[in-house]
């Protein structure tokens, strides 16, 4: 009997995404046997990532699905919630320490760290993050070469809720939620908010390129308002980055 497909909504920069039983499936990319690989790693170091499952018959790219929520339809979350978020993501980095970095392919990464030295995830946010009987981030199809401080700046923001329109109290209660669940030390705390304000500028500088150059389906999100929304996130992050460095410094 052959399963039917149900095709999959959501998400931003996906395409012909299907649900096919307990599996998802998508077009076969350039990474996509990093990514297999680097899920398999993850899952060996003790990490609830979903299982990879290789190549269908149509050559598209194969994952568990995972069943619940997605993270999104439950902000803000708890403080211990953000706990735990912390610590996936901690745990998420300190497996990847045993992965070796892949070379940059063609396709190169949208948002390069500077001197890149782990592989990420590099889209940890609550769009991606099922909760429910696991807690298991998705959609590694953006995975490549980044560093802690890069991918935690994106994930600490976004989860954080560090955008235009929150208070900035709440912010960064938050924001110290999720970092003290990470564990960071000193230097990154040090070095996270004027991450955080460039990773989110950057953000927009691809956006906005991208609708110039005609760089699909960045170039139609600016156009839908993902690009004003990342303007004024970074000039929200930029503006109050007093606040952030209060809120997470060491005790």
């Amino acid at each position: 009997m052959v399963e039917e497909e149900e095709q999959l909504t959501g998400g931003n920069a996906s395409e012909s995404v299907v649900r096919v039983g307990h599996t998802v499936r998508k077009p076969w990319l350039e990474n996509s046997s990093a990514v297999q690989e680097y899920l398999g790693a993850l899952r060996s170091s003790g990490v609830d990532v979903p299982q990879p499952l290789g190549r269908d018959e149509d050559g598209r790219h194969v994952v568990e699905y995972v069943e619940g929520i997605l993270a999104l339809d439950q902000l803000p979350l708890a403080r211990e919630d953000l706990l735990r978020v912390g610590r996936m993501i901690r745990q998420i980095h300190d497996a990847s320490e045993k992965f070796v970095v892949p070379k940059p392919g063609t396709r190169g990464m949208l948002l390069p760290a500077a001197n890149p030295n782990l592989m990420c995830h590099n889209d940890l946010a609550p769009w991606n993050l099922i909760v429910g009987d696991r807690w298991v981030f998705i959609d590694w199809d953006g995975a490549g070469p980044s560093t802690r401080l890069w991918d935690l700046a994106y994930a600490a923001q976004s989860f954080g809720m560090l955008f235009e329109g929150q208070a900035v109290k709440s912010a960064a209660t938050r924001l110290r939620a999720l970092v003290d669940g990470y564990g960071a030390d000193l230097a990154l705390r040090e070095a996270l908010p004027a991450a955080m304000a460039k990773r989110a500028a950057a953000m927009f500088e691809m956006l906005r390129s991208s609708r110039e150059s005609g760089f699909q389906p960045w170039a139609d999100m600016f156009a839908n308002g993902h690009g004003e929304h990342w303007r004024a996130a970074a000039n929200y992050v930029a503006q109050n980055k007093a606040a952030w460095e209060q809120a997470i410094a060491q005790a």
